[in-house]
């Protein structure tokens, strides 16, 4: 059984103001830096193999310390990127809402066929893609413990793959910056392990407090 263990990029400026990132390769902030250095820190002490991240800085730069913290070269898997949004990208989701209130709605709805203007990709296709970089990576280290370094969309699709839940049912789970998230691989089907664990982030913020 592989085991992949999901860790969601750390904060960027434009997560904080609900813009639309897609492909757009947006870097870490300062707060987004220190909770890659916080999730080394805590993966530093498990048995893992290797570290993968998406082509995209902003996992780039949430894998680096990881992959240090362990001892391993930093490998790459461009299909864990984020999904193409289209004419999204760039725009906040009252910008969006405004001068693309048809397109936002159906996105909203989950249409899990509706290609995004701009050149955007769909539910499905995004998810088919997500789906198989997972299984590159579980079938190239069976038997072993993965980190991949990804997207929030990437993490969306990495749940309902290994829960069941459907592409069009609503969202109920969180999709964490800097969160540990786990999935396994049996030979058959992903299975869902543990989710939105961010408890690294909370420990090390009461520490500091404590030593204040």
């Amino acid at each position: 059984m592989a085991e992949l263990v999901l860790v969601r990029h750390g904060v960027t400026a434009w997560n904080r103001a609900r813009r639309f990132q897609g492909h757009i390769d947006i870097p870490l902030d300062d707060e987004g830096h220190r909770q890659a250095r916080l999730a080394a820190r805590r993966l530093a002490q498990e048995p893992i193999s290797a570290v993968y991240a998406s082509d995209l800085g902003r996992a780039v730069q949430t894998a680096e310390p990881i992959a240090q913290a362990l001892g391993l070269a930093l490998g790459s898997e461009p299909g864990l990127r984020e999904r193409h949004y289209g004419a999204f990208e760039g725009l906040d989701h009252d910008t969006i809402e405004r001068e693309h209130a048809e397109a936002f709605a159906r996105w909203r709805a989950r249409d899990p066929d509706y290609v995004l203007p701009g050149g955007g990709e769909t539910l499905r296709t995004f998810s088919a893609r997500v789906e198989a970089a997972m299984l590159r990576l579980a079938l190239r280290h069976p038997g072993e413990r993965v980190v991949a370094v990804t997207h929030g969309g990437v993490l969306d699709c990495a749940y309902r793959i290994a829960s069941g839940l459907d592409l069009g049912a609503p969202r109920r789970h969180d999709l964490l910056n800097a969160s540990v998230n786990r999935v396994a691989w049996d030979g058959v089907r992903f299975r869902l392990i543990a989710w939105g664990d961010v408890s690294h982030l909370d420990a090390a913020l009461d520490d500091v407090e404590a030593r204040a």
